[in-house]
C-alpha cells in the first residue's frame, strides 16, 4: 500500500491544476472570441450587401439580429399601419457562414484546455461546459435586447400612396428578437457545438464510461465534419474566382460571408440526388446564385434538382462527380481512422448512418422562408413592389434515401481502399 500513496498525490495535484486551467477567465475568452468572430463575419457580409444604408442607424441592430438567427434564435417581424392598413412580414433563414465561424471558434476554445489528456471526469466536463453556457446566456440576452428596430414604409406616388395620404396611413415594419426562443435555441446550439467538438477531436478526453464508443463514433464524426468544411472551402475558392472574373464582387462577398454553407451544402445534397421545392416572387430576393434564382422565379412552385438545373446549365452534372470524390475520400478517411478489426460492412453501415444524419442537418438548417405584404382598405398591393415571397424547402425522405444509398456504396469502397493502410489495432508479423 505504501508505494502507491506517493504516486497518487501528484496525480491528484496535477488533475487539480488541469481543472484550474479552464475556469471562468478561460470561459470568458472562449465566448468573447466566438462572439467577436461571428460579429465580424456578419458585419462584413451585411456591409457587402448594402445594409449600412439602412435608415435610423439600424446597421448595428441588424448585425445583432443576424447573430441571433445564426445561433438558432428567432427574429419576429412587426407591422403597424394604422386602422385602415395591414402589414405582414416574416423571415426564416440561418446565415450559416456566421454560424460556422462561431461554431469553429467556440469549439476550439472549449477543447483547448482539455488537450493532452486521455480521460476527463463527467463532472469536470460538465463544469467546464457550464461556465461557457452561463456566459453564453448573458451574450444571448444582450443580443436579443439589441436586435430590434422599426422602419417606415414608403408607399410611393401611385394609388396606394394616394390612399395612404388621404387617410393618414404611415405603415411601419420592424423586427425584434424573441427572447425566450432565442435563449432556448441558442443554448441548444451551444450544446450541439460542444458535443460535436468532443466527438470530432481524437485527442479530446472523454469520461471513462464513454471511451468504448469513441472507436465507432469519432471516425465517422470527423469524416463528416471534414466533408462539410471541404465543401465550404471549394465554394470559397469558386466565389473568389467569380468575384475576380465576373464582376459583382460586393454581391458575391455578401453571399460568401452570410450564406456560403447555405449554397454549397444545398449543392452537395442536390449532387446526391435530392430535390428541393421553392419559389421566388416579388422584387426582392435573398443572396443566392443567379442560376438558383432563375429556376425559382416562376409562377408555380419549382423543383430544384439535377434535372431542372441542368436545363439551364449542363455543367451542374459535375456535382455528381464532385460528391462521389468527396464521399469516397470521407469514407477512406473514416476507415483509416478506425481500428483494423472493423469489417467492411460495418464501415458501410456507419458511413450510411453518418451521411444520413449530415444530410438531415442540412435539410433542417438550409430551409429558407420569407414573405412581406401590405394592404390598405383590403385592396392589397395595387401598385406592385410592396409584396413578395421566397421559400425553399427539401423533400427530406428522398434526400435521406439517397444519403443512405451513397453512404453504403462509398463506405464499402472506402473500407476496401483502406485495407492497405496500417491502422490502430494492427500488429507486426514479429509480434
Amino acid at each position: 500500500m505504501s508505494p502507491q500513496t506517493p504516486s497518487a498525490a501528484p496525480a491528484d495535484h496535477s488533475g487539480a491544476r488541469a481543472a484550474a486551467r479552464h475556469g471562468w477567465v478561460q470561459a470568458l475568452v472562449a465566448v468573447l472570441a466566438g462572439l467577436v468572430v461571428m460579429g465580424v463575419v456578419a458585419a462584413l457580409g451585411l456591409w457587402a450587401s448594402g445594409a449600412t444604408d439602412l435608415p435610423d442607424n439600424a446597421y448595428p441592430r441588424v448585425v445583432a439580429a443576424t447573430l441571433v438567427t445564426a445561433v438558432g434564435g428567432t427574429v419576429e417581424f412587426t407591422g403597424d399601419a394604422g386602422a385602415i392598413a395591414e402589414t405582414k412580414a416574416g423571415l426564416t433563414v440561418i446565415p450559416l457562414s456566421v454560424t460556422l465561424a462561431g461554431a469553429l471558434v467556440l469549439g476550439a476554445g472549449f477543447l483547448r484546455p482539455l488537450r493532452h489528456r486521455a480521460v476527463a471526469g463527467a463532472r469536470e466536463l460538465a463544469g467546464w461546459a457550464g461556465r461557457i453556457a452561463v456566459l453564453w446566456v448573458l451574450v444571448l440576452i444582450g443580443l436579443a435586447l439589441a436586435a430590434r428596430q422599426t422602419f417606415q414604409v414608403d408607399l410611393g406616388n401611385g394609388t396606394i400612396g394616394a390612399i395612404g395620404d388621404l387617410f393618414g396611413a404611415t405603415p411601419e415594419v420592424g423586427f425584434k428578437a424573441d427572447m425566450a426562443q432565442t435563449l432556448v435555441f441558442g443554448v441548444l446550439w451551444l450544446v450541439g457545438v460542444l458535443v460535436i467538438a468532443l466527438l470530432v477531436a481524437r485527442g479530446a478526453p472523454l469520461p471513462a464510461r464513454l471511451l468504448r464508443f469513441q472507436e465507432s463514433v469519432r471516425p465517422a464524426a470527423y469524416a463528416m465534419v471534414l466533408l462539410l468544411l471541404t465543401c465550404v472551402g471549394i465554394g470559397a475558392v469558386i466565389g473568389l474566382v467569380v468575384a475576380a472574373t465576373r464582376g459583382h464582387a460586393a454581391e458575391t462577398f455578401a453571399v460568401m460571408l452570410l450564406g456560403l454553407p447555405n449554397v454549397v451544402w444545398l449543392a452537395f445534397t442536390i449532387g446526391l440526388g435530392a430535390t428541393w421545392n421553392g419559389r421566388v416572387d416579388g422584387p426582392f430576393g435573398l443572396p443566392m446564385p443567379h442560376l438558383l434564382d432563375e429556376v425559382l422565379r416562376t409562377p408555380d412552385i419549382s423543383a430544384v434538382n439535377l434535372r431542372t438545373l441542368s436545363d439551364y446549365d449542363g455543367r451542374i452534372w459535375w456535382l455528381v462527380v464532385i460528391d462521389a470524390v468527396l464521399l469516397l475520400g470521407a469514407a477512406f478517411l473514416m476507415a483509416a481512422r478506425s481500428p483494423a478489426r472493423v469489417r467492411a460492412w460495418q464501415h458501410a453501415l456507419r458511413m450510411a448512418l453518418a451521411l444520413a444524419l449530415t444530410v438531415l442537418m442540412i435539410c433542417l438548417l438550409g430551409r429558407i422562408s420569407a414573405h412581406y405584404g401590405l394592404s390598405i382598405l383590403g385592396l392589397g398591393d395595387i401598385d406592385g413592389g410592396l409584396k413578395g415571397e421566397i421559400f425553399l424547402k427539401p423533400q427530406v425522405w428522398g434526400a435521406l434515401g439517397f444519403a443512405v444509398l451513397w453512404g453504403l456504396v462509398t463506405g464499402l469502397l472506402g473500407a476496401l481502399l483502406a485495407k492497405g493502410v496500417r491502422r490502430r489495432g494492427e500488429v507486426g508479423s514479429a509480434g
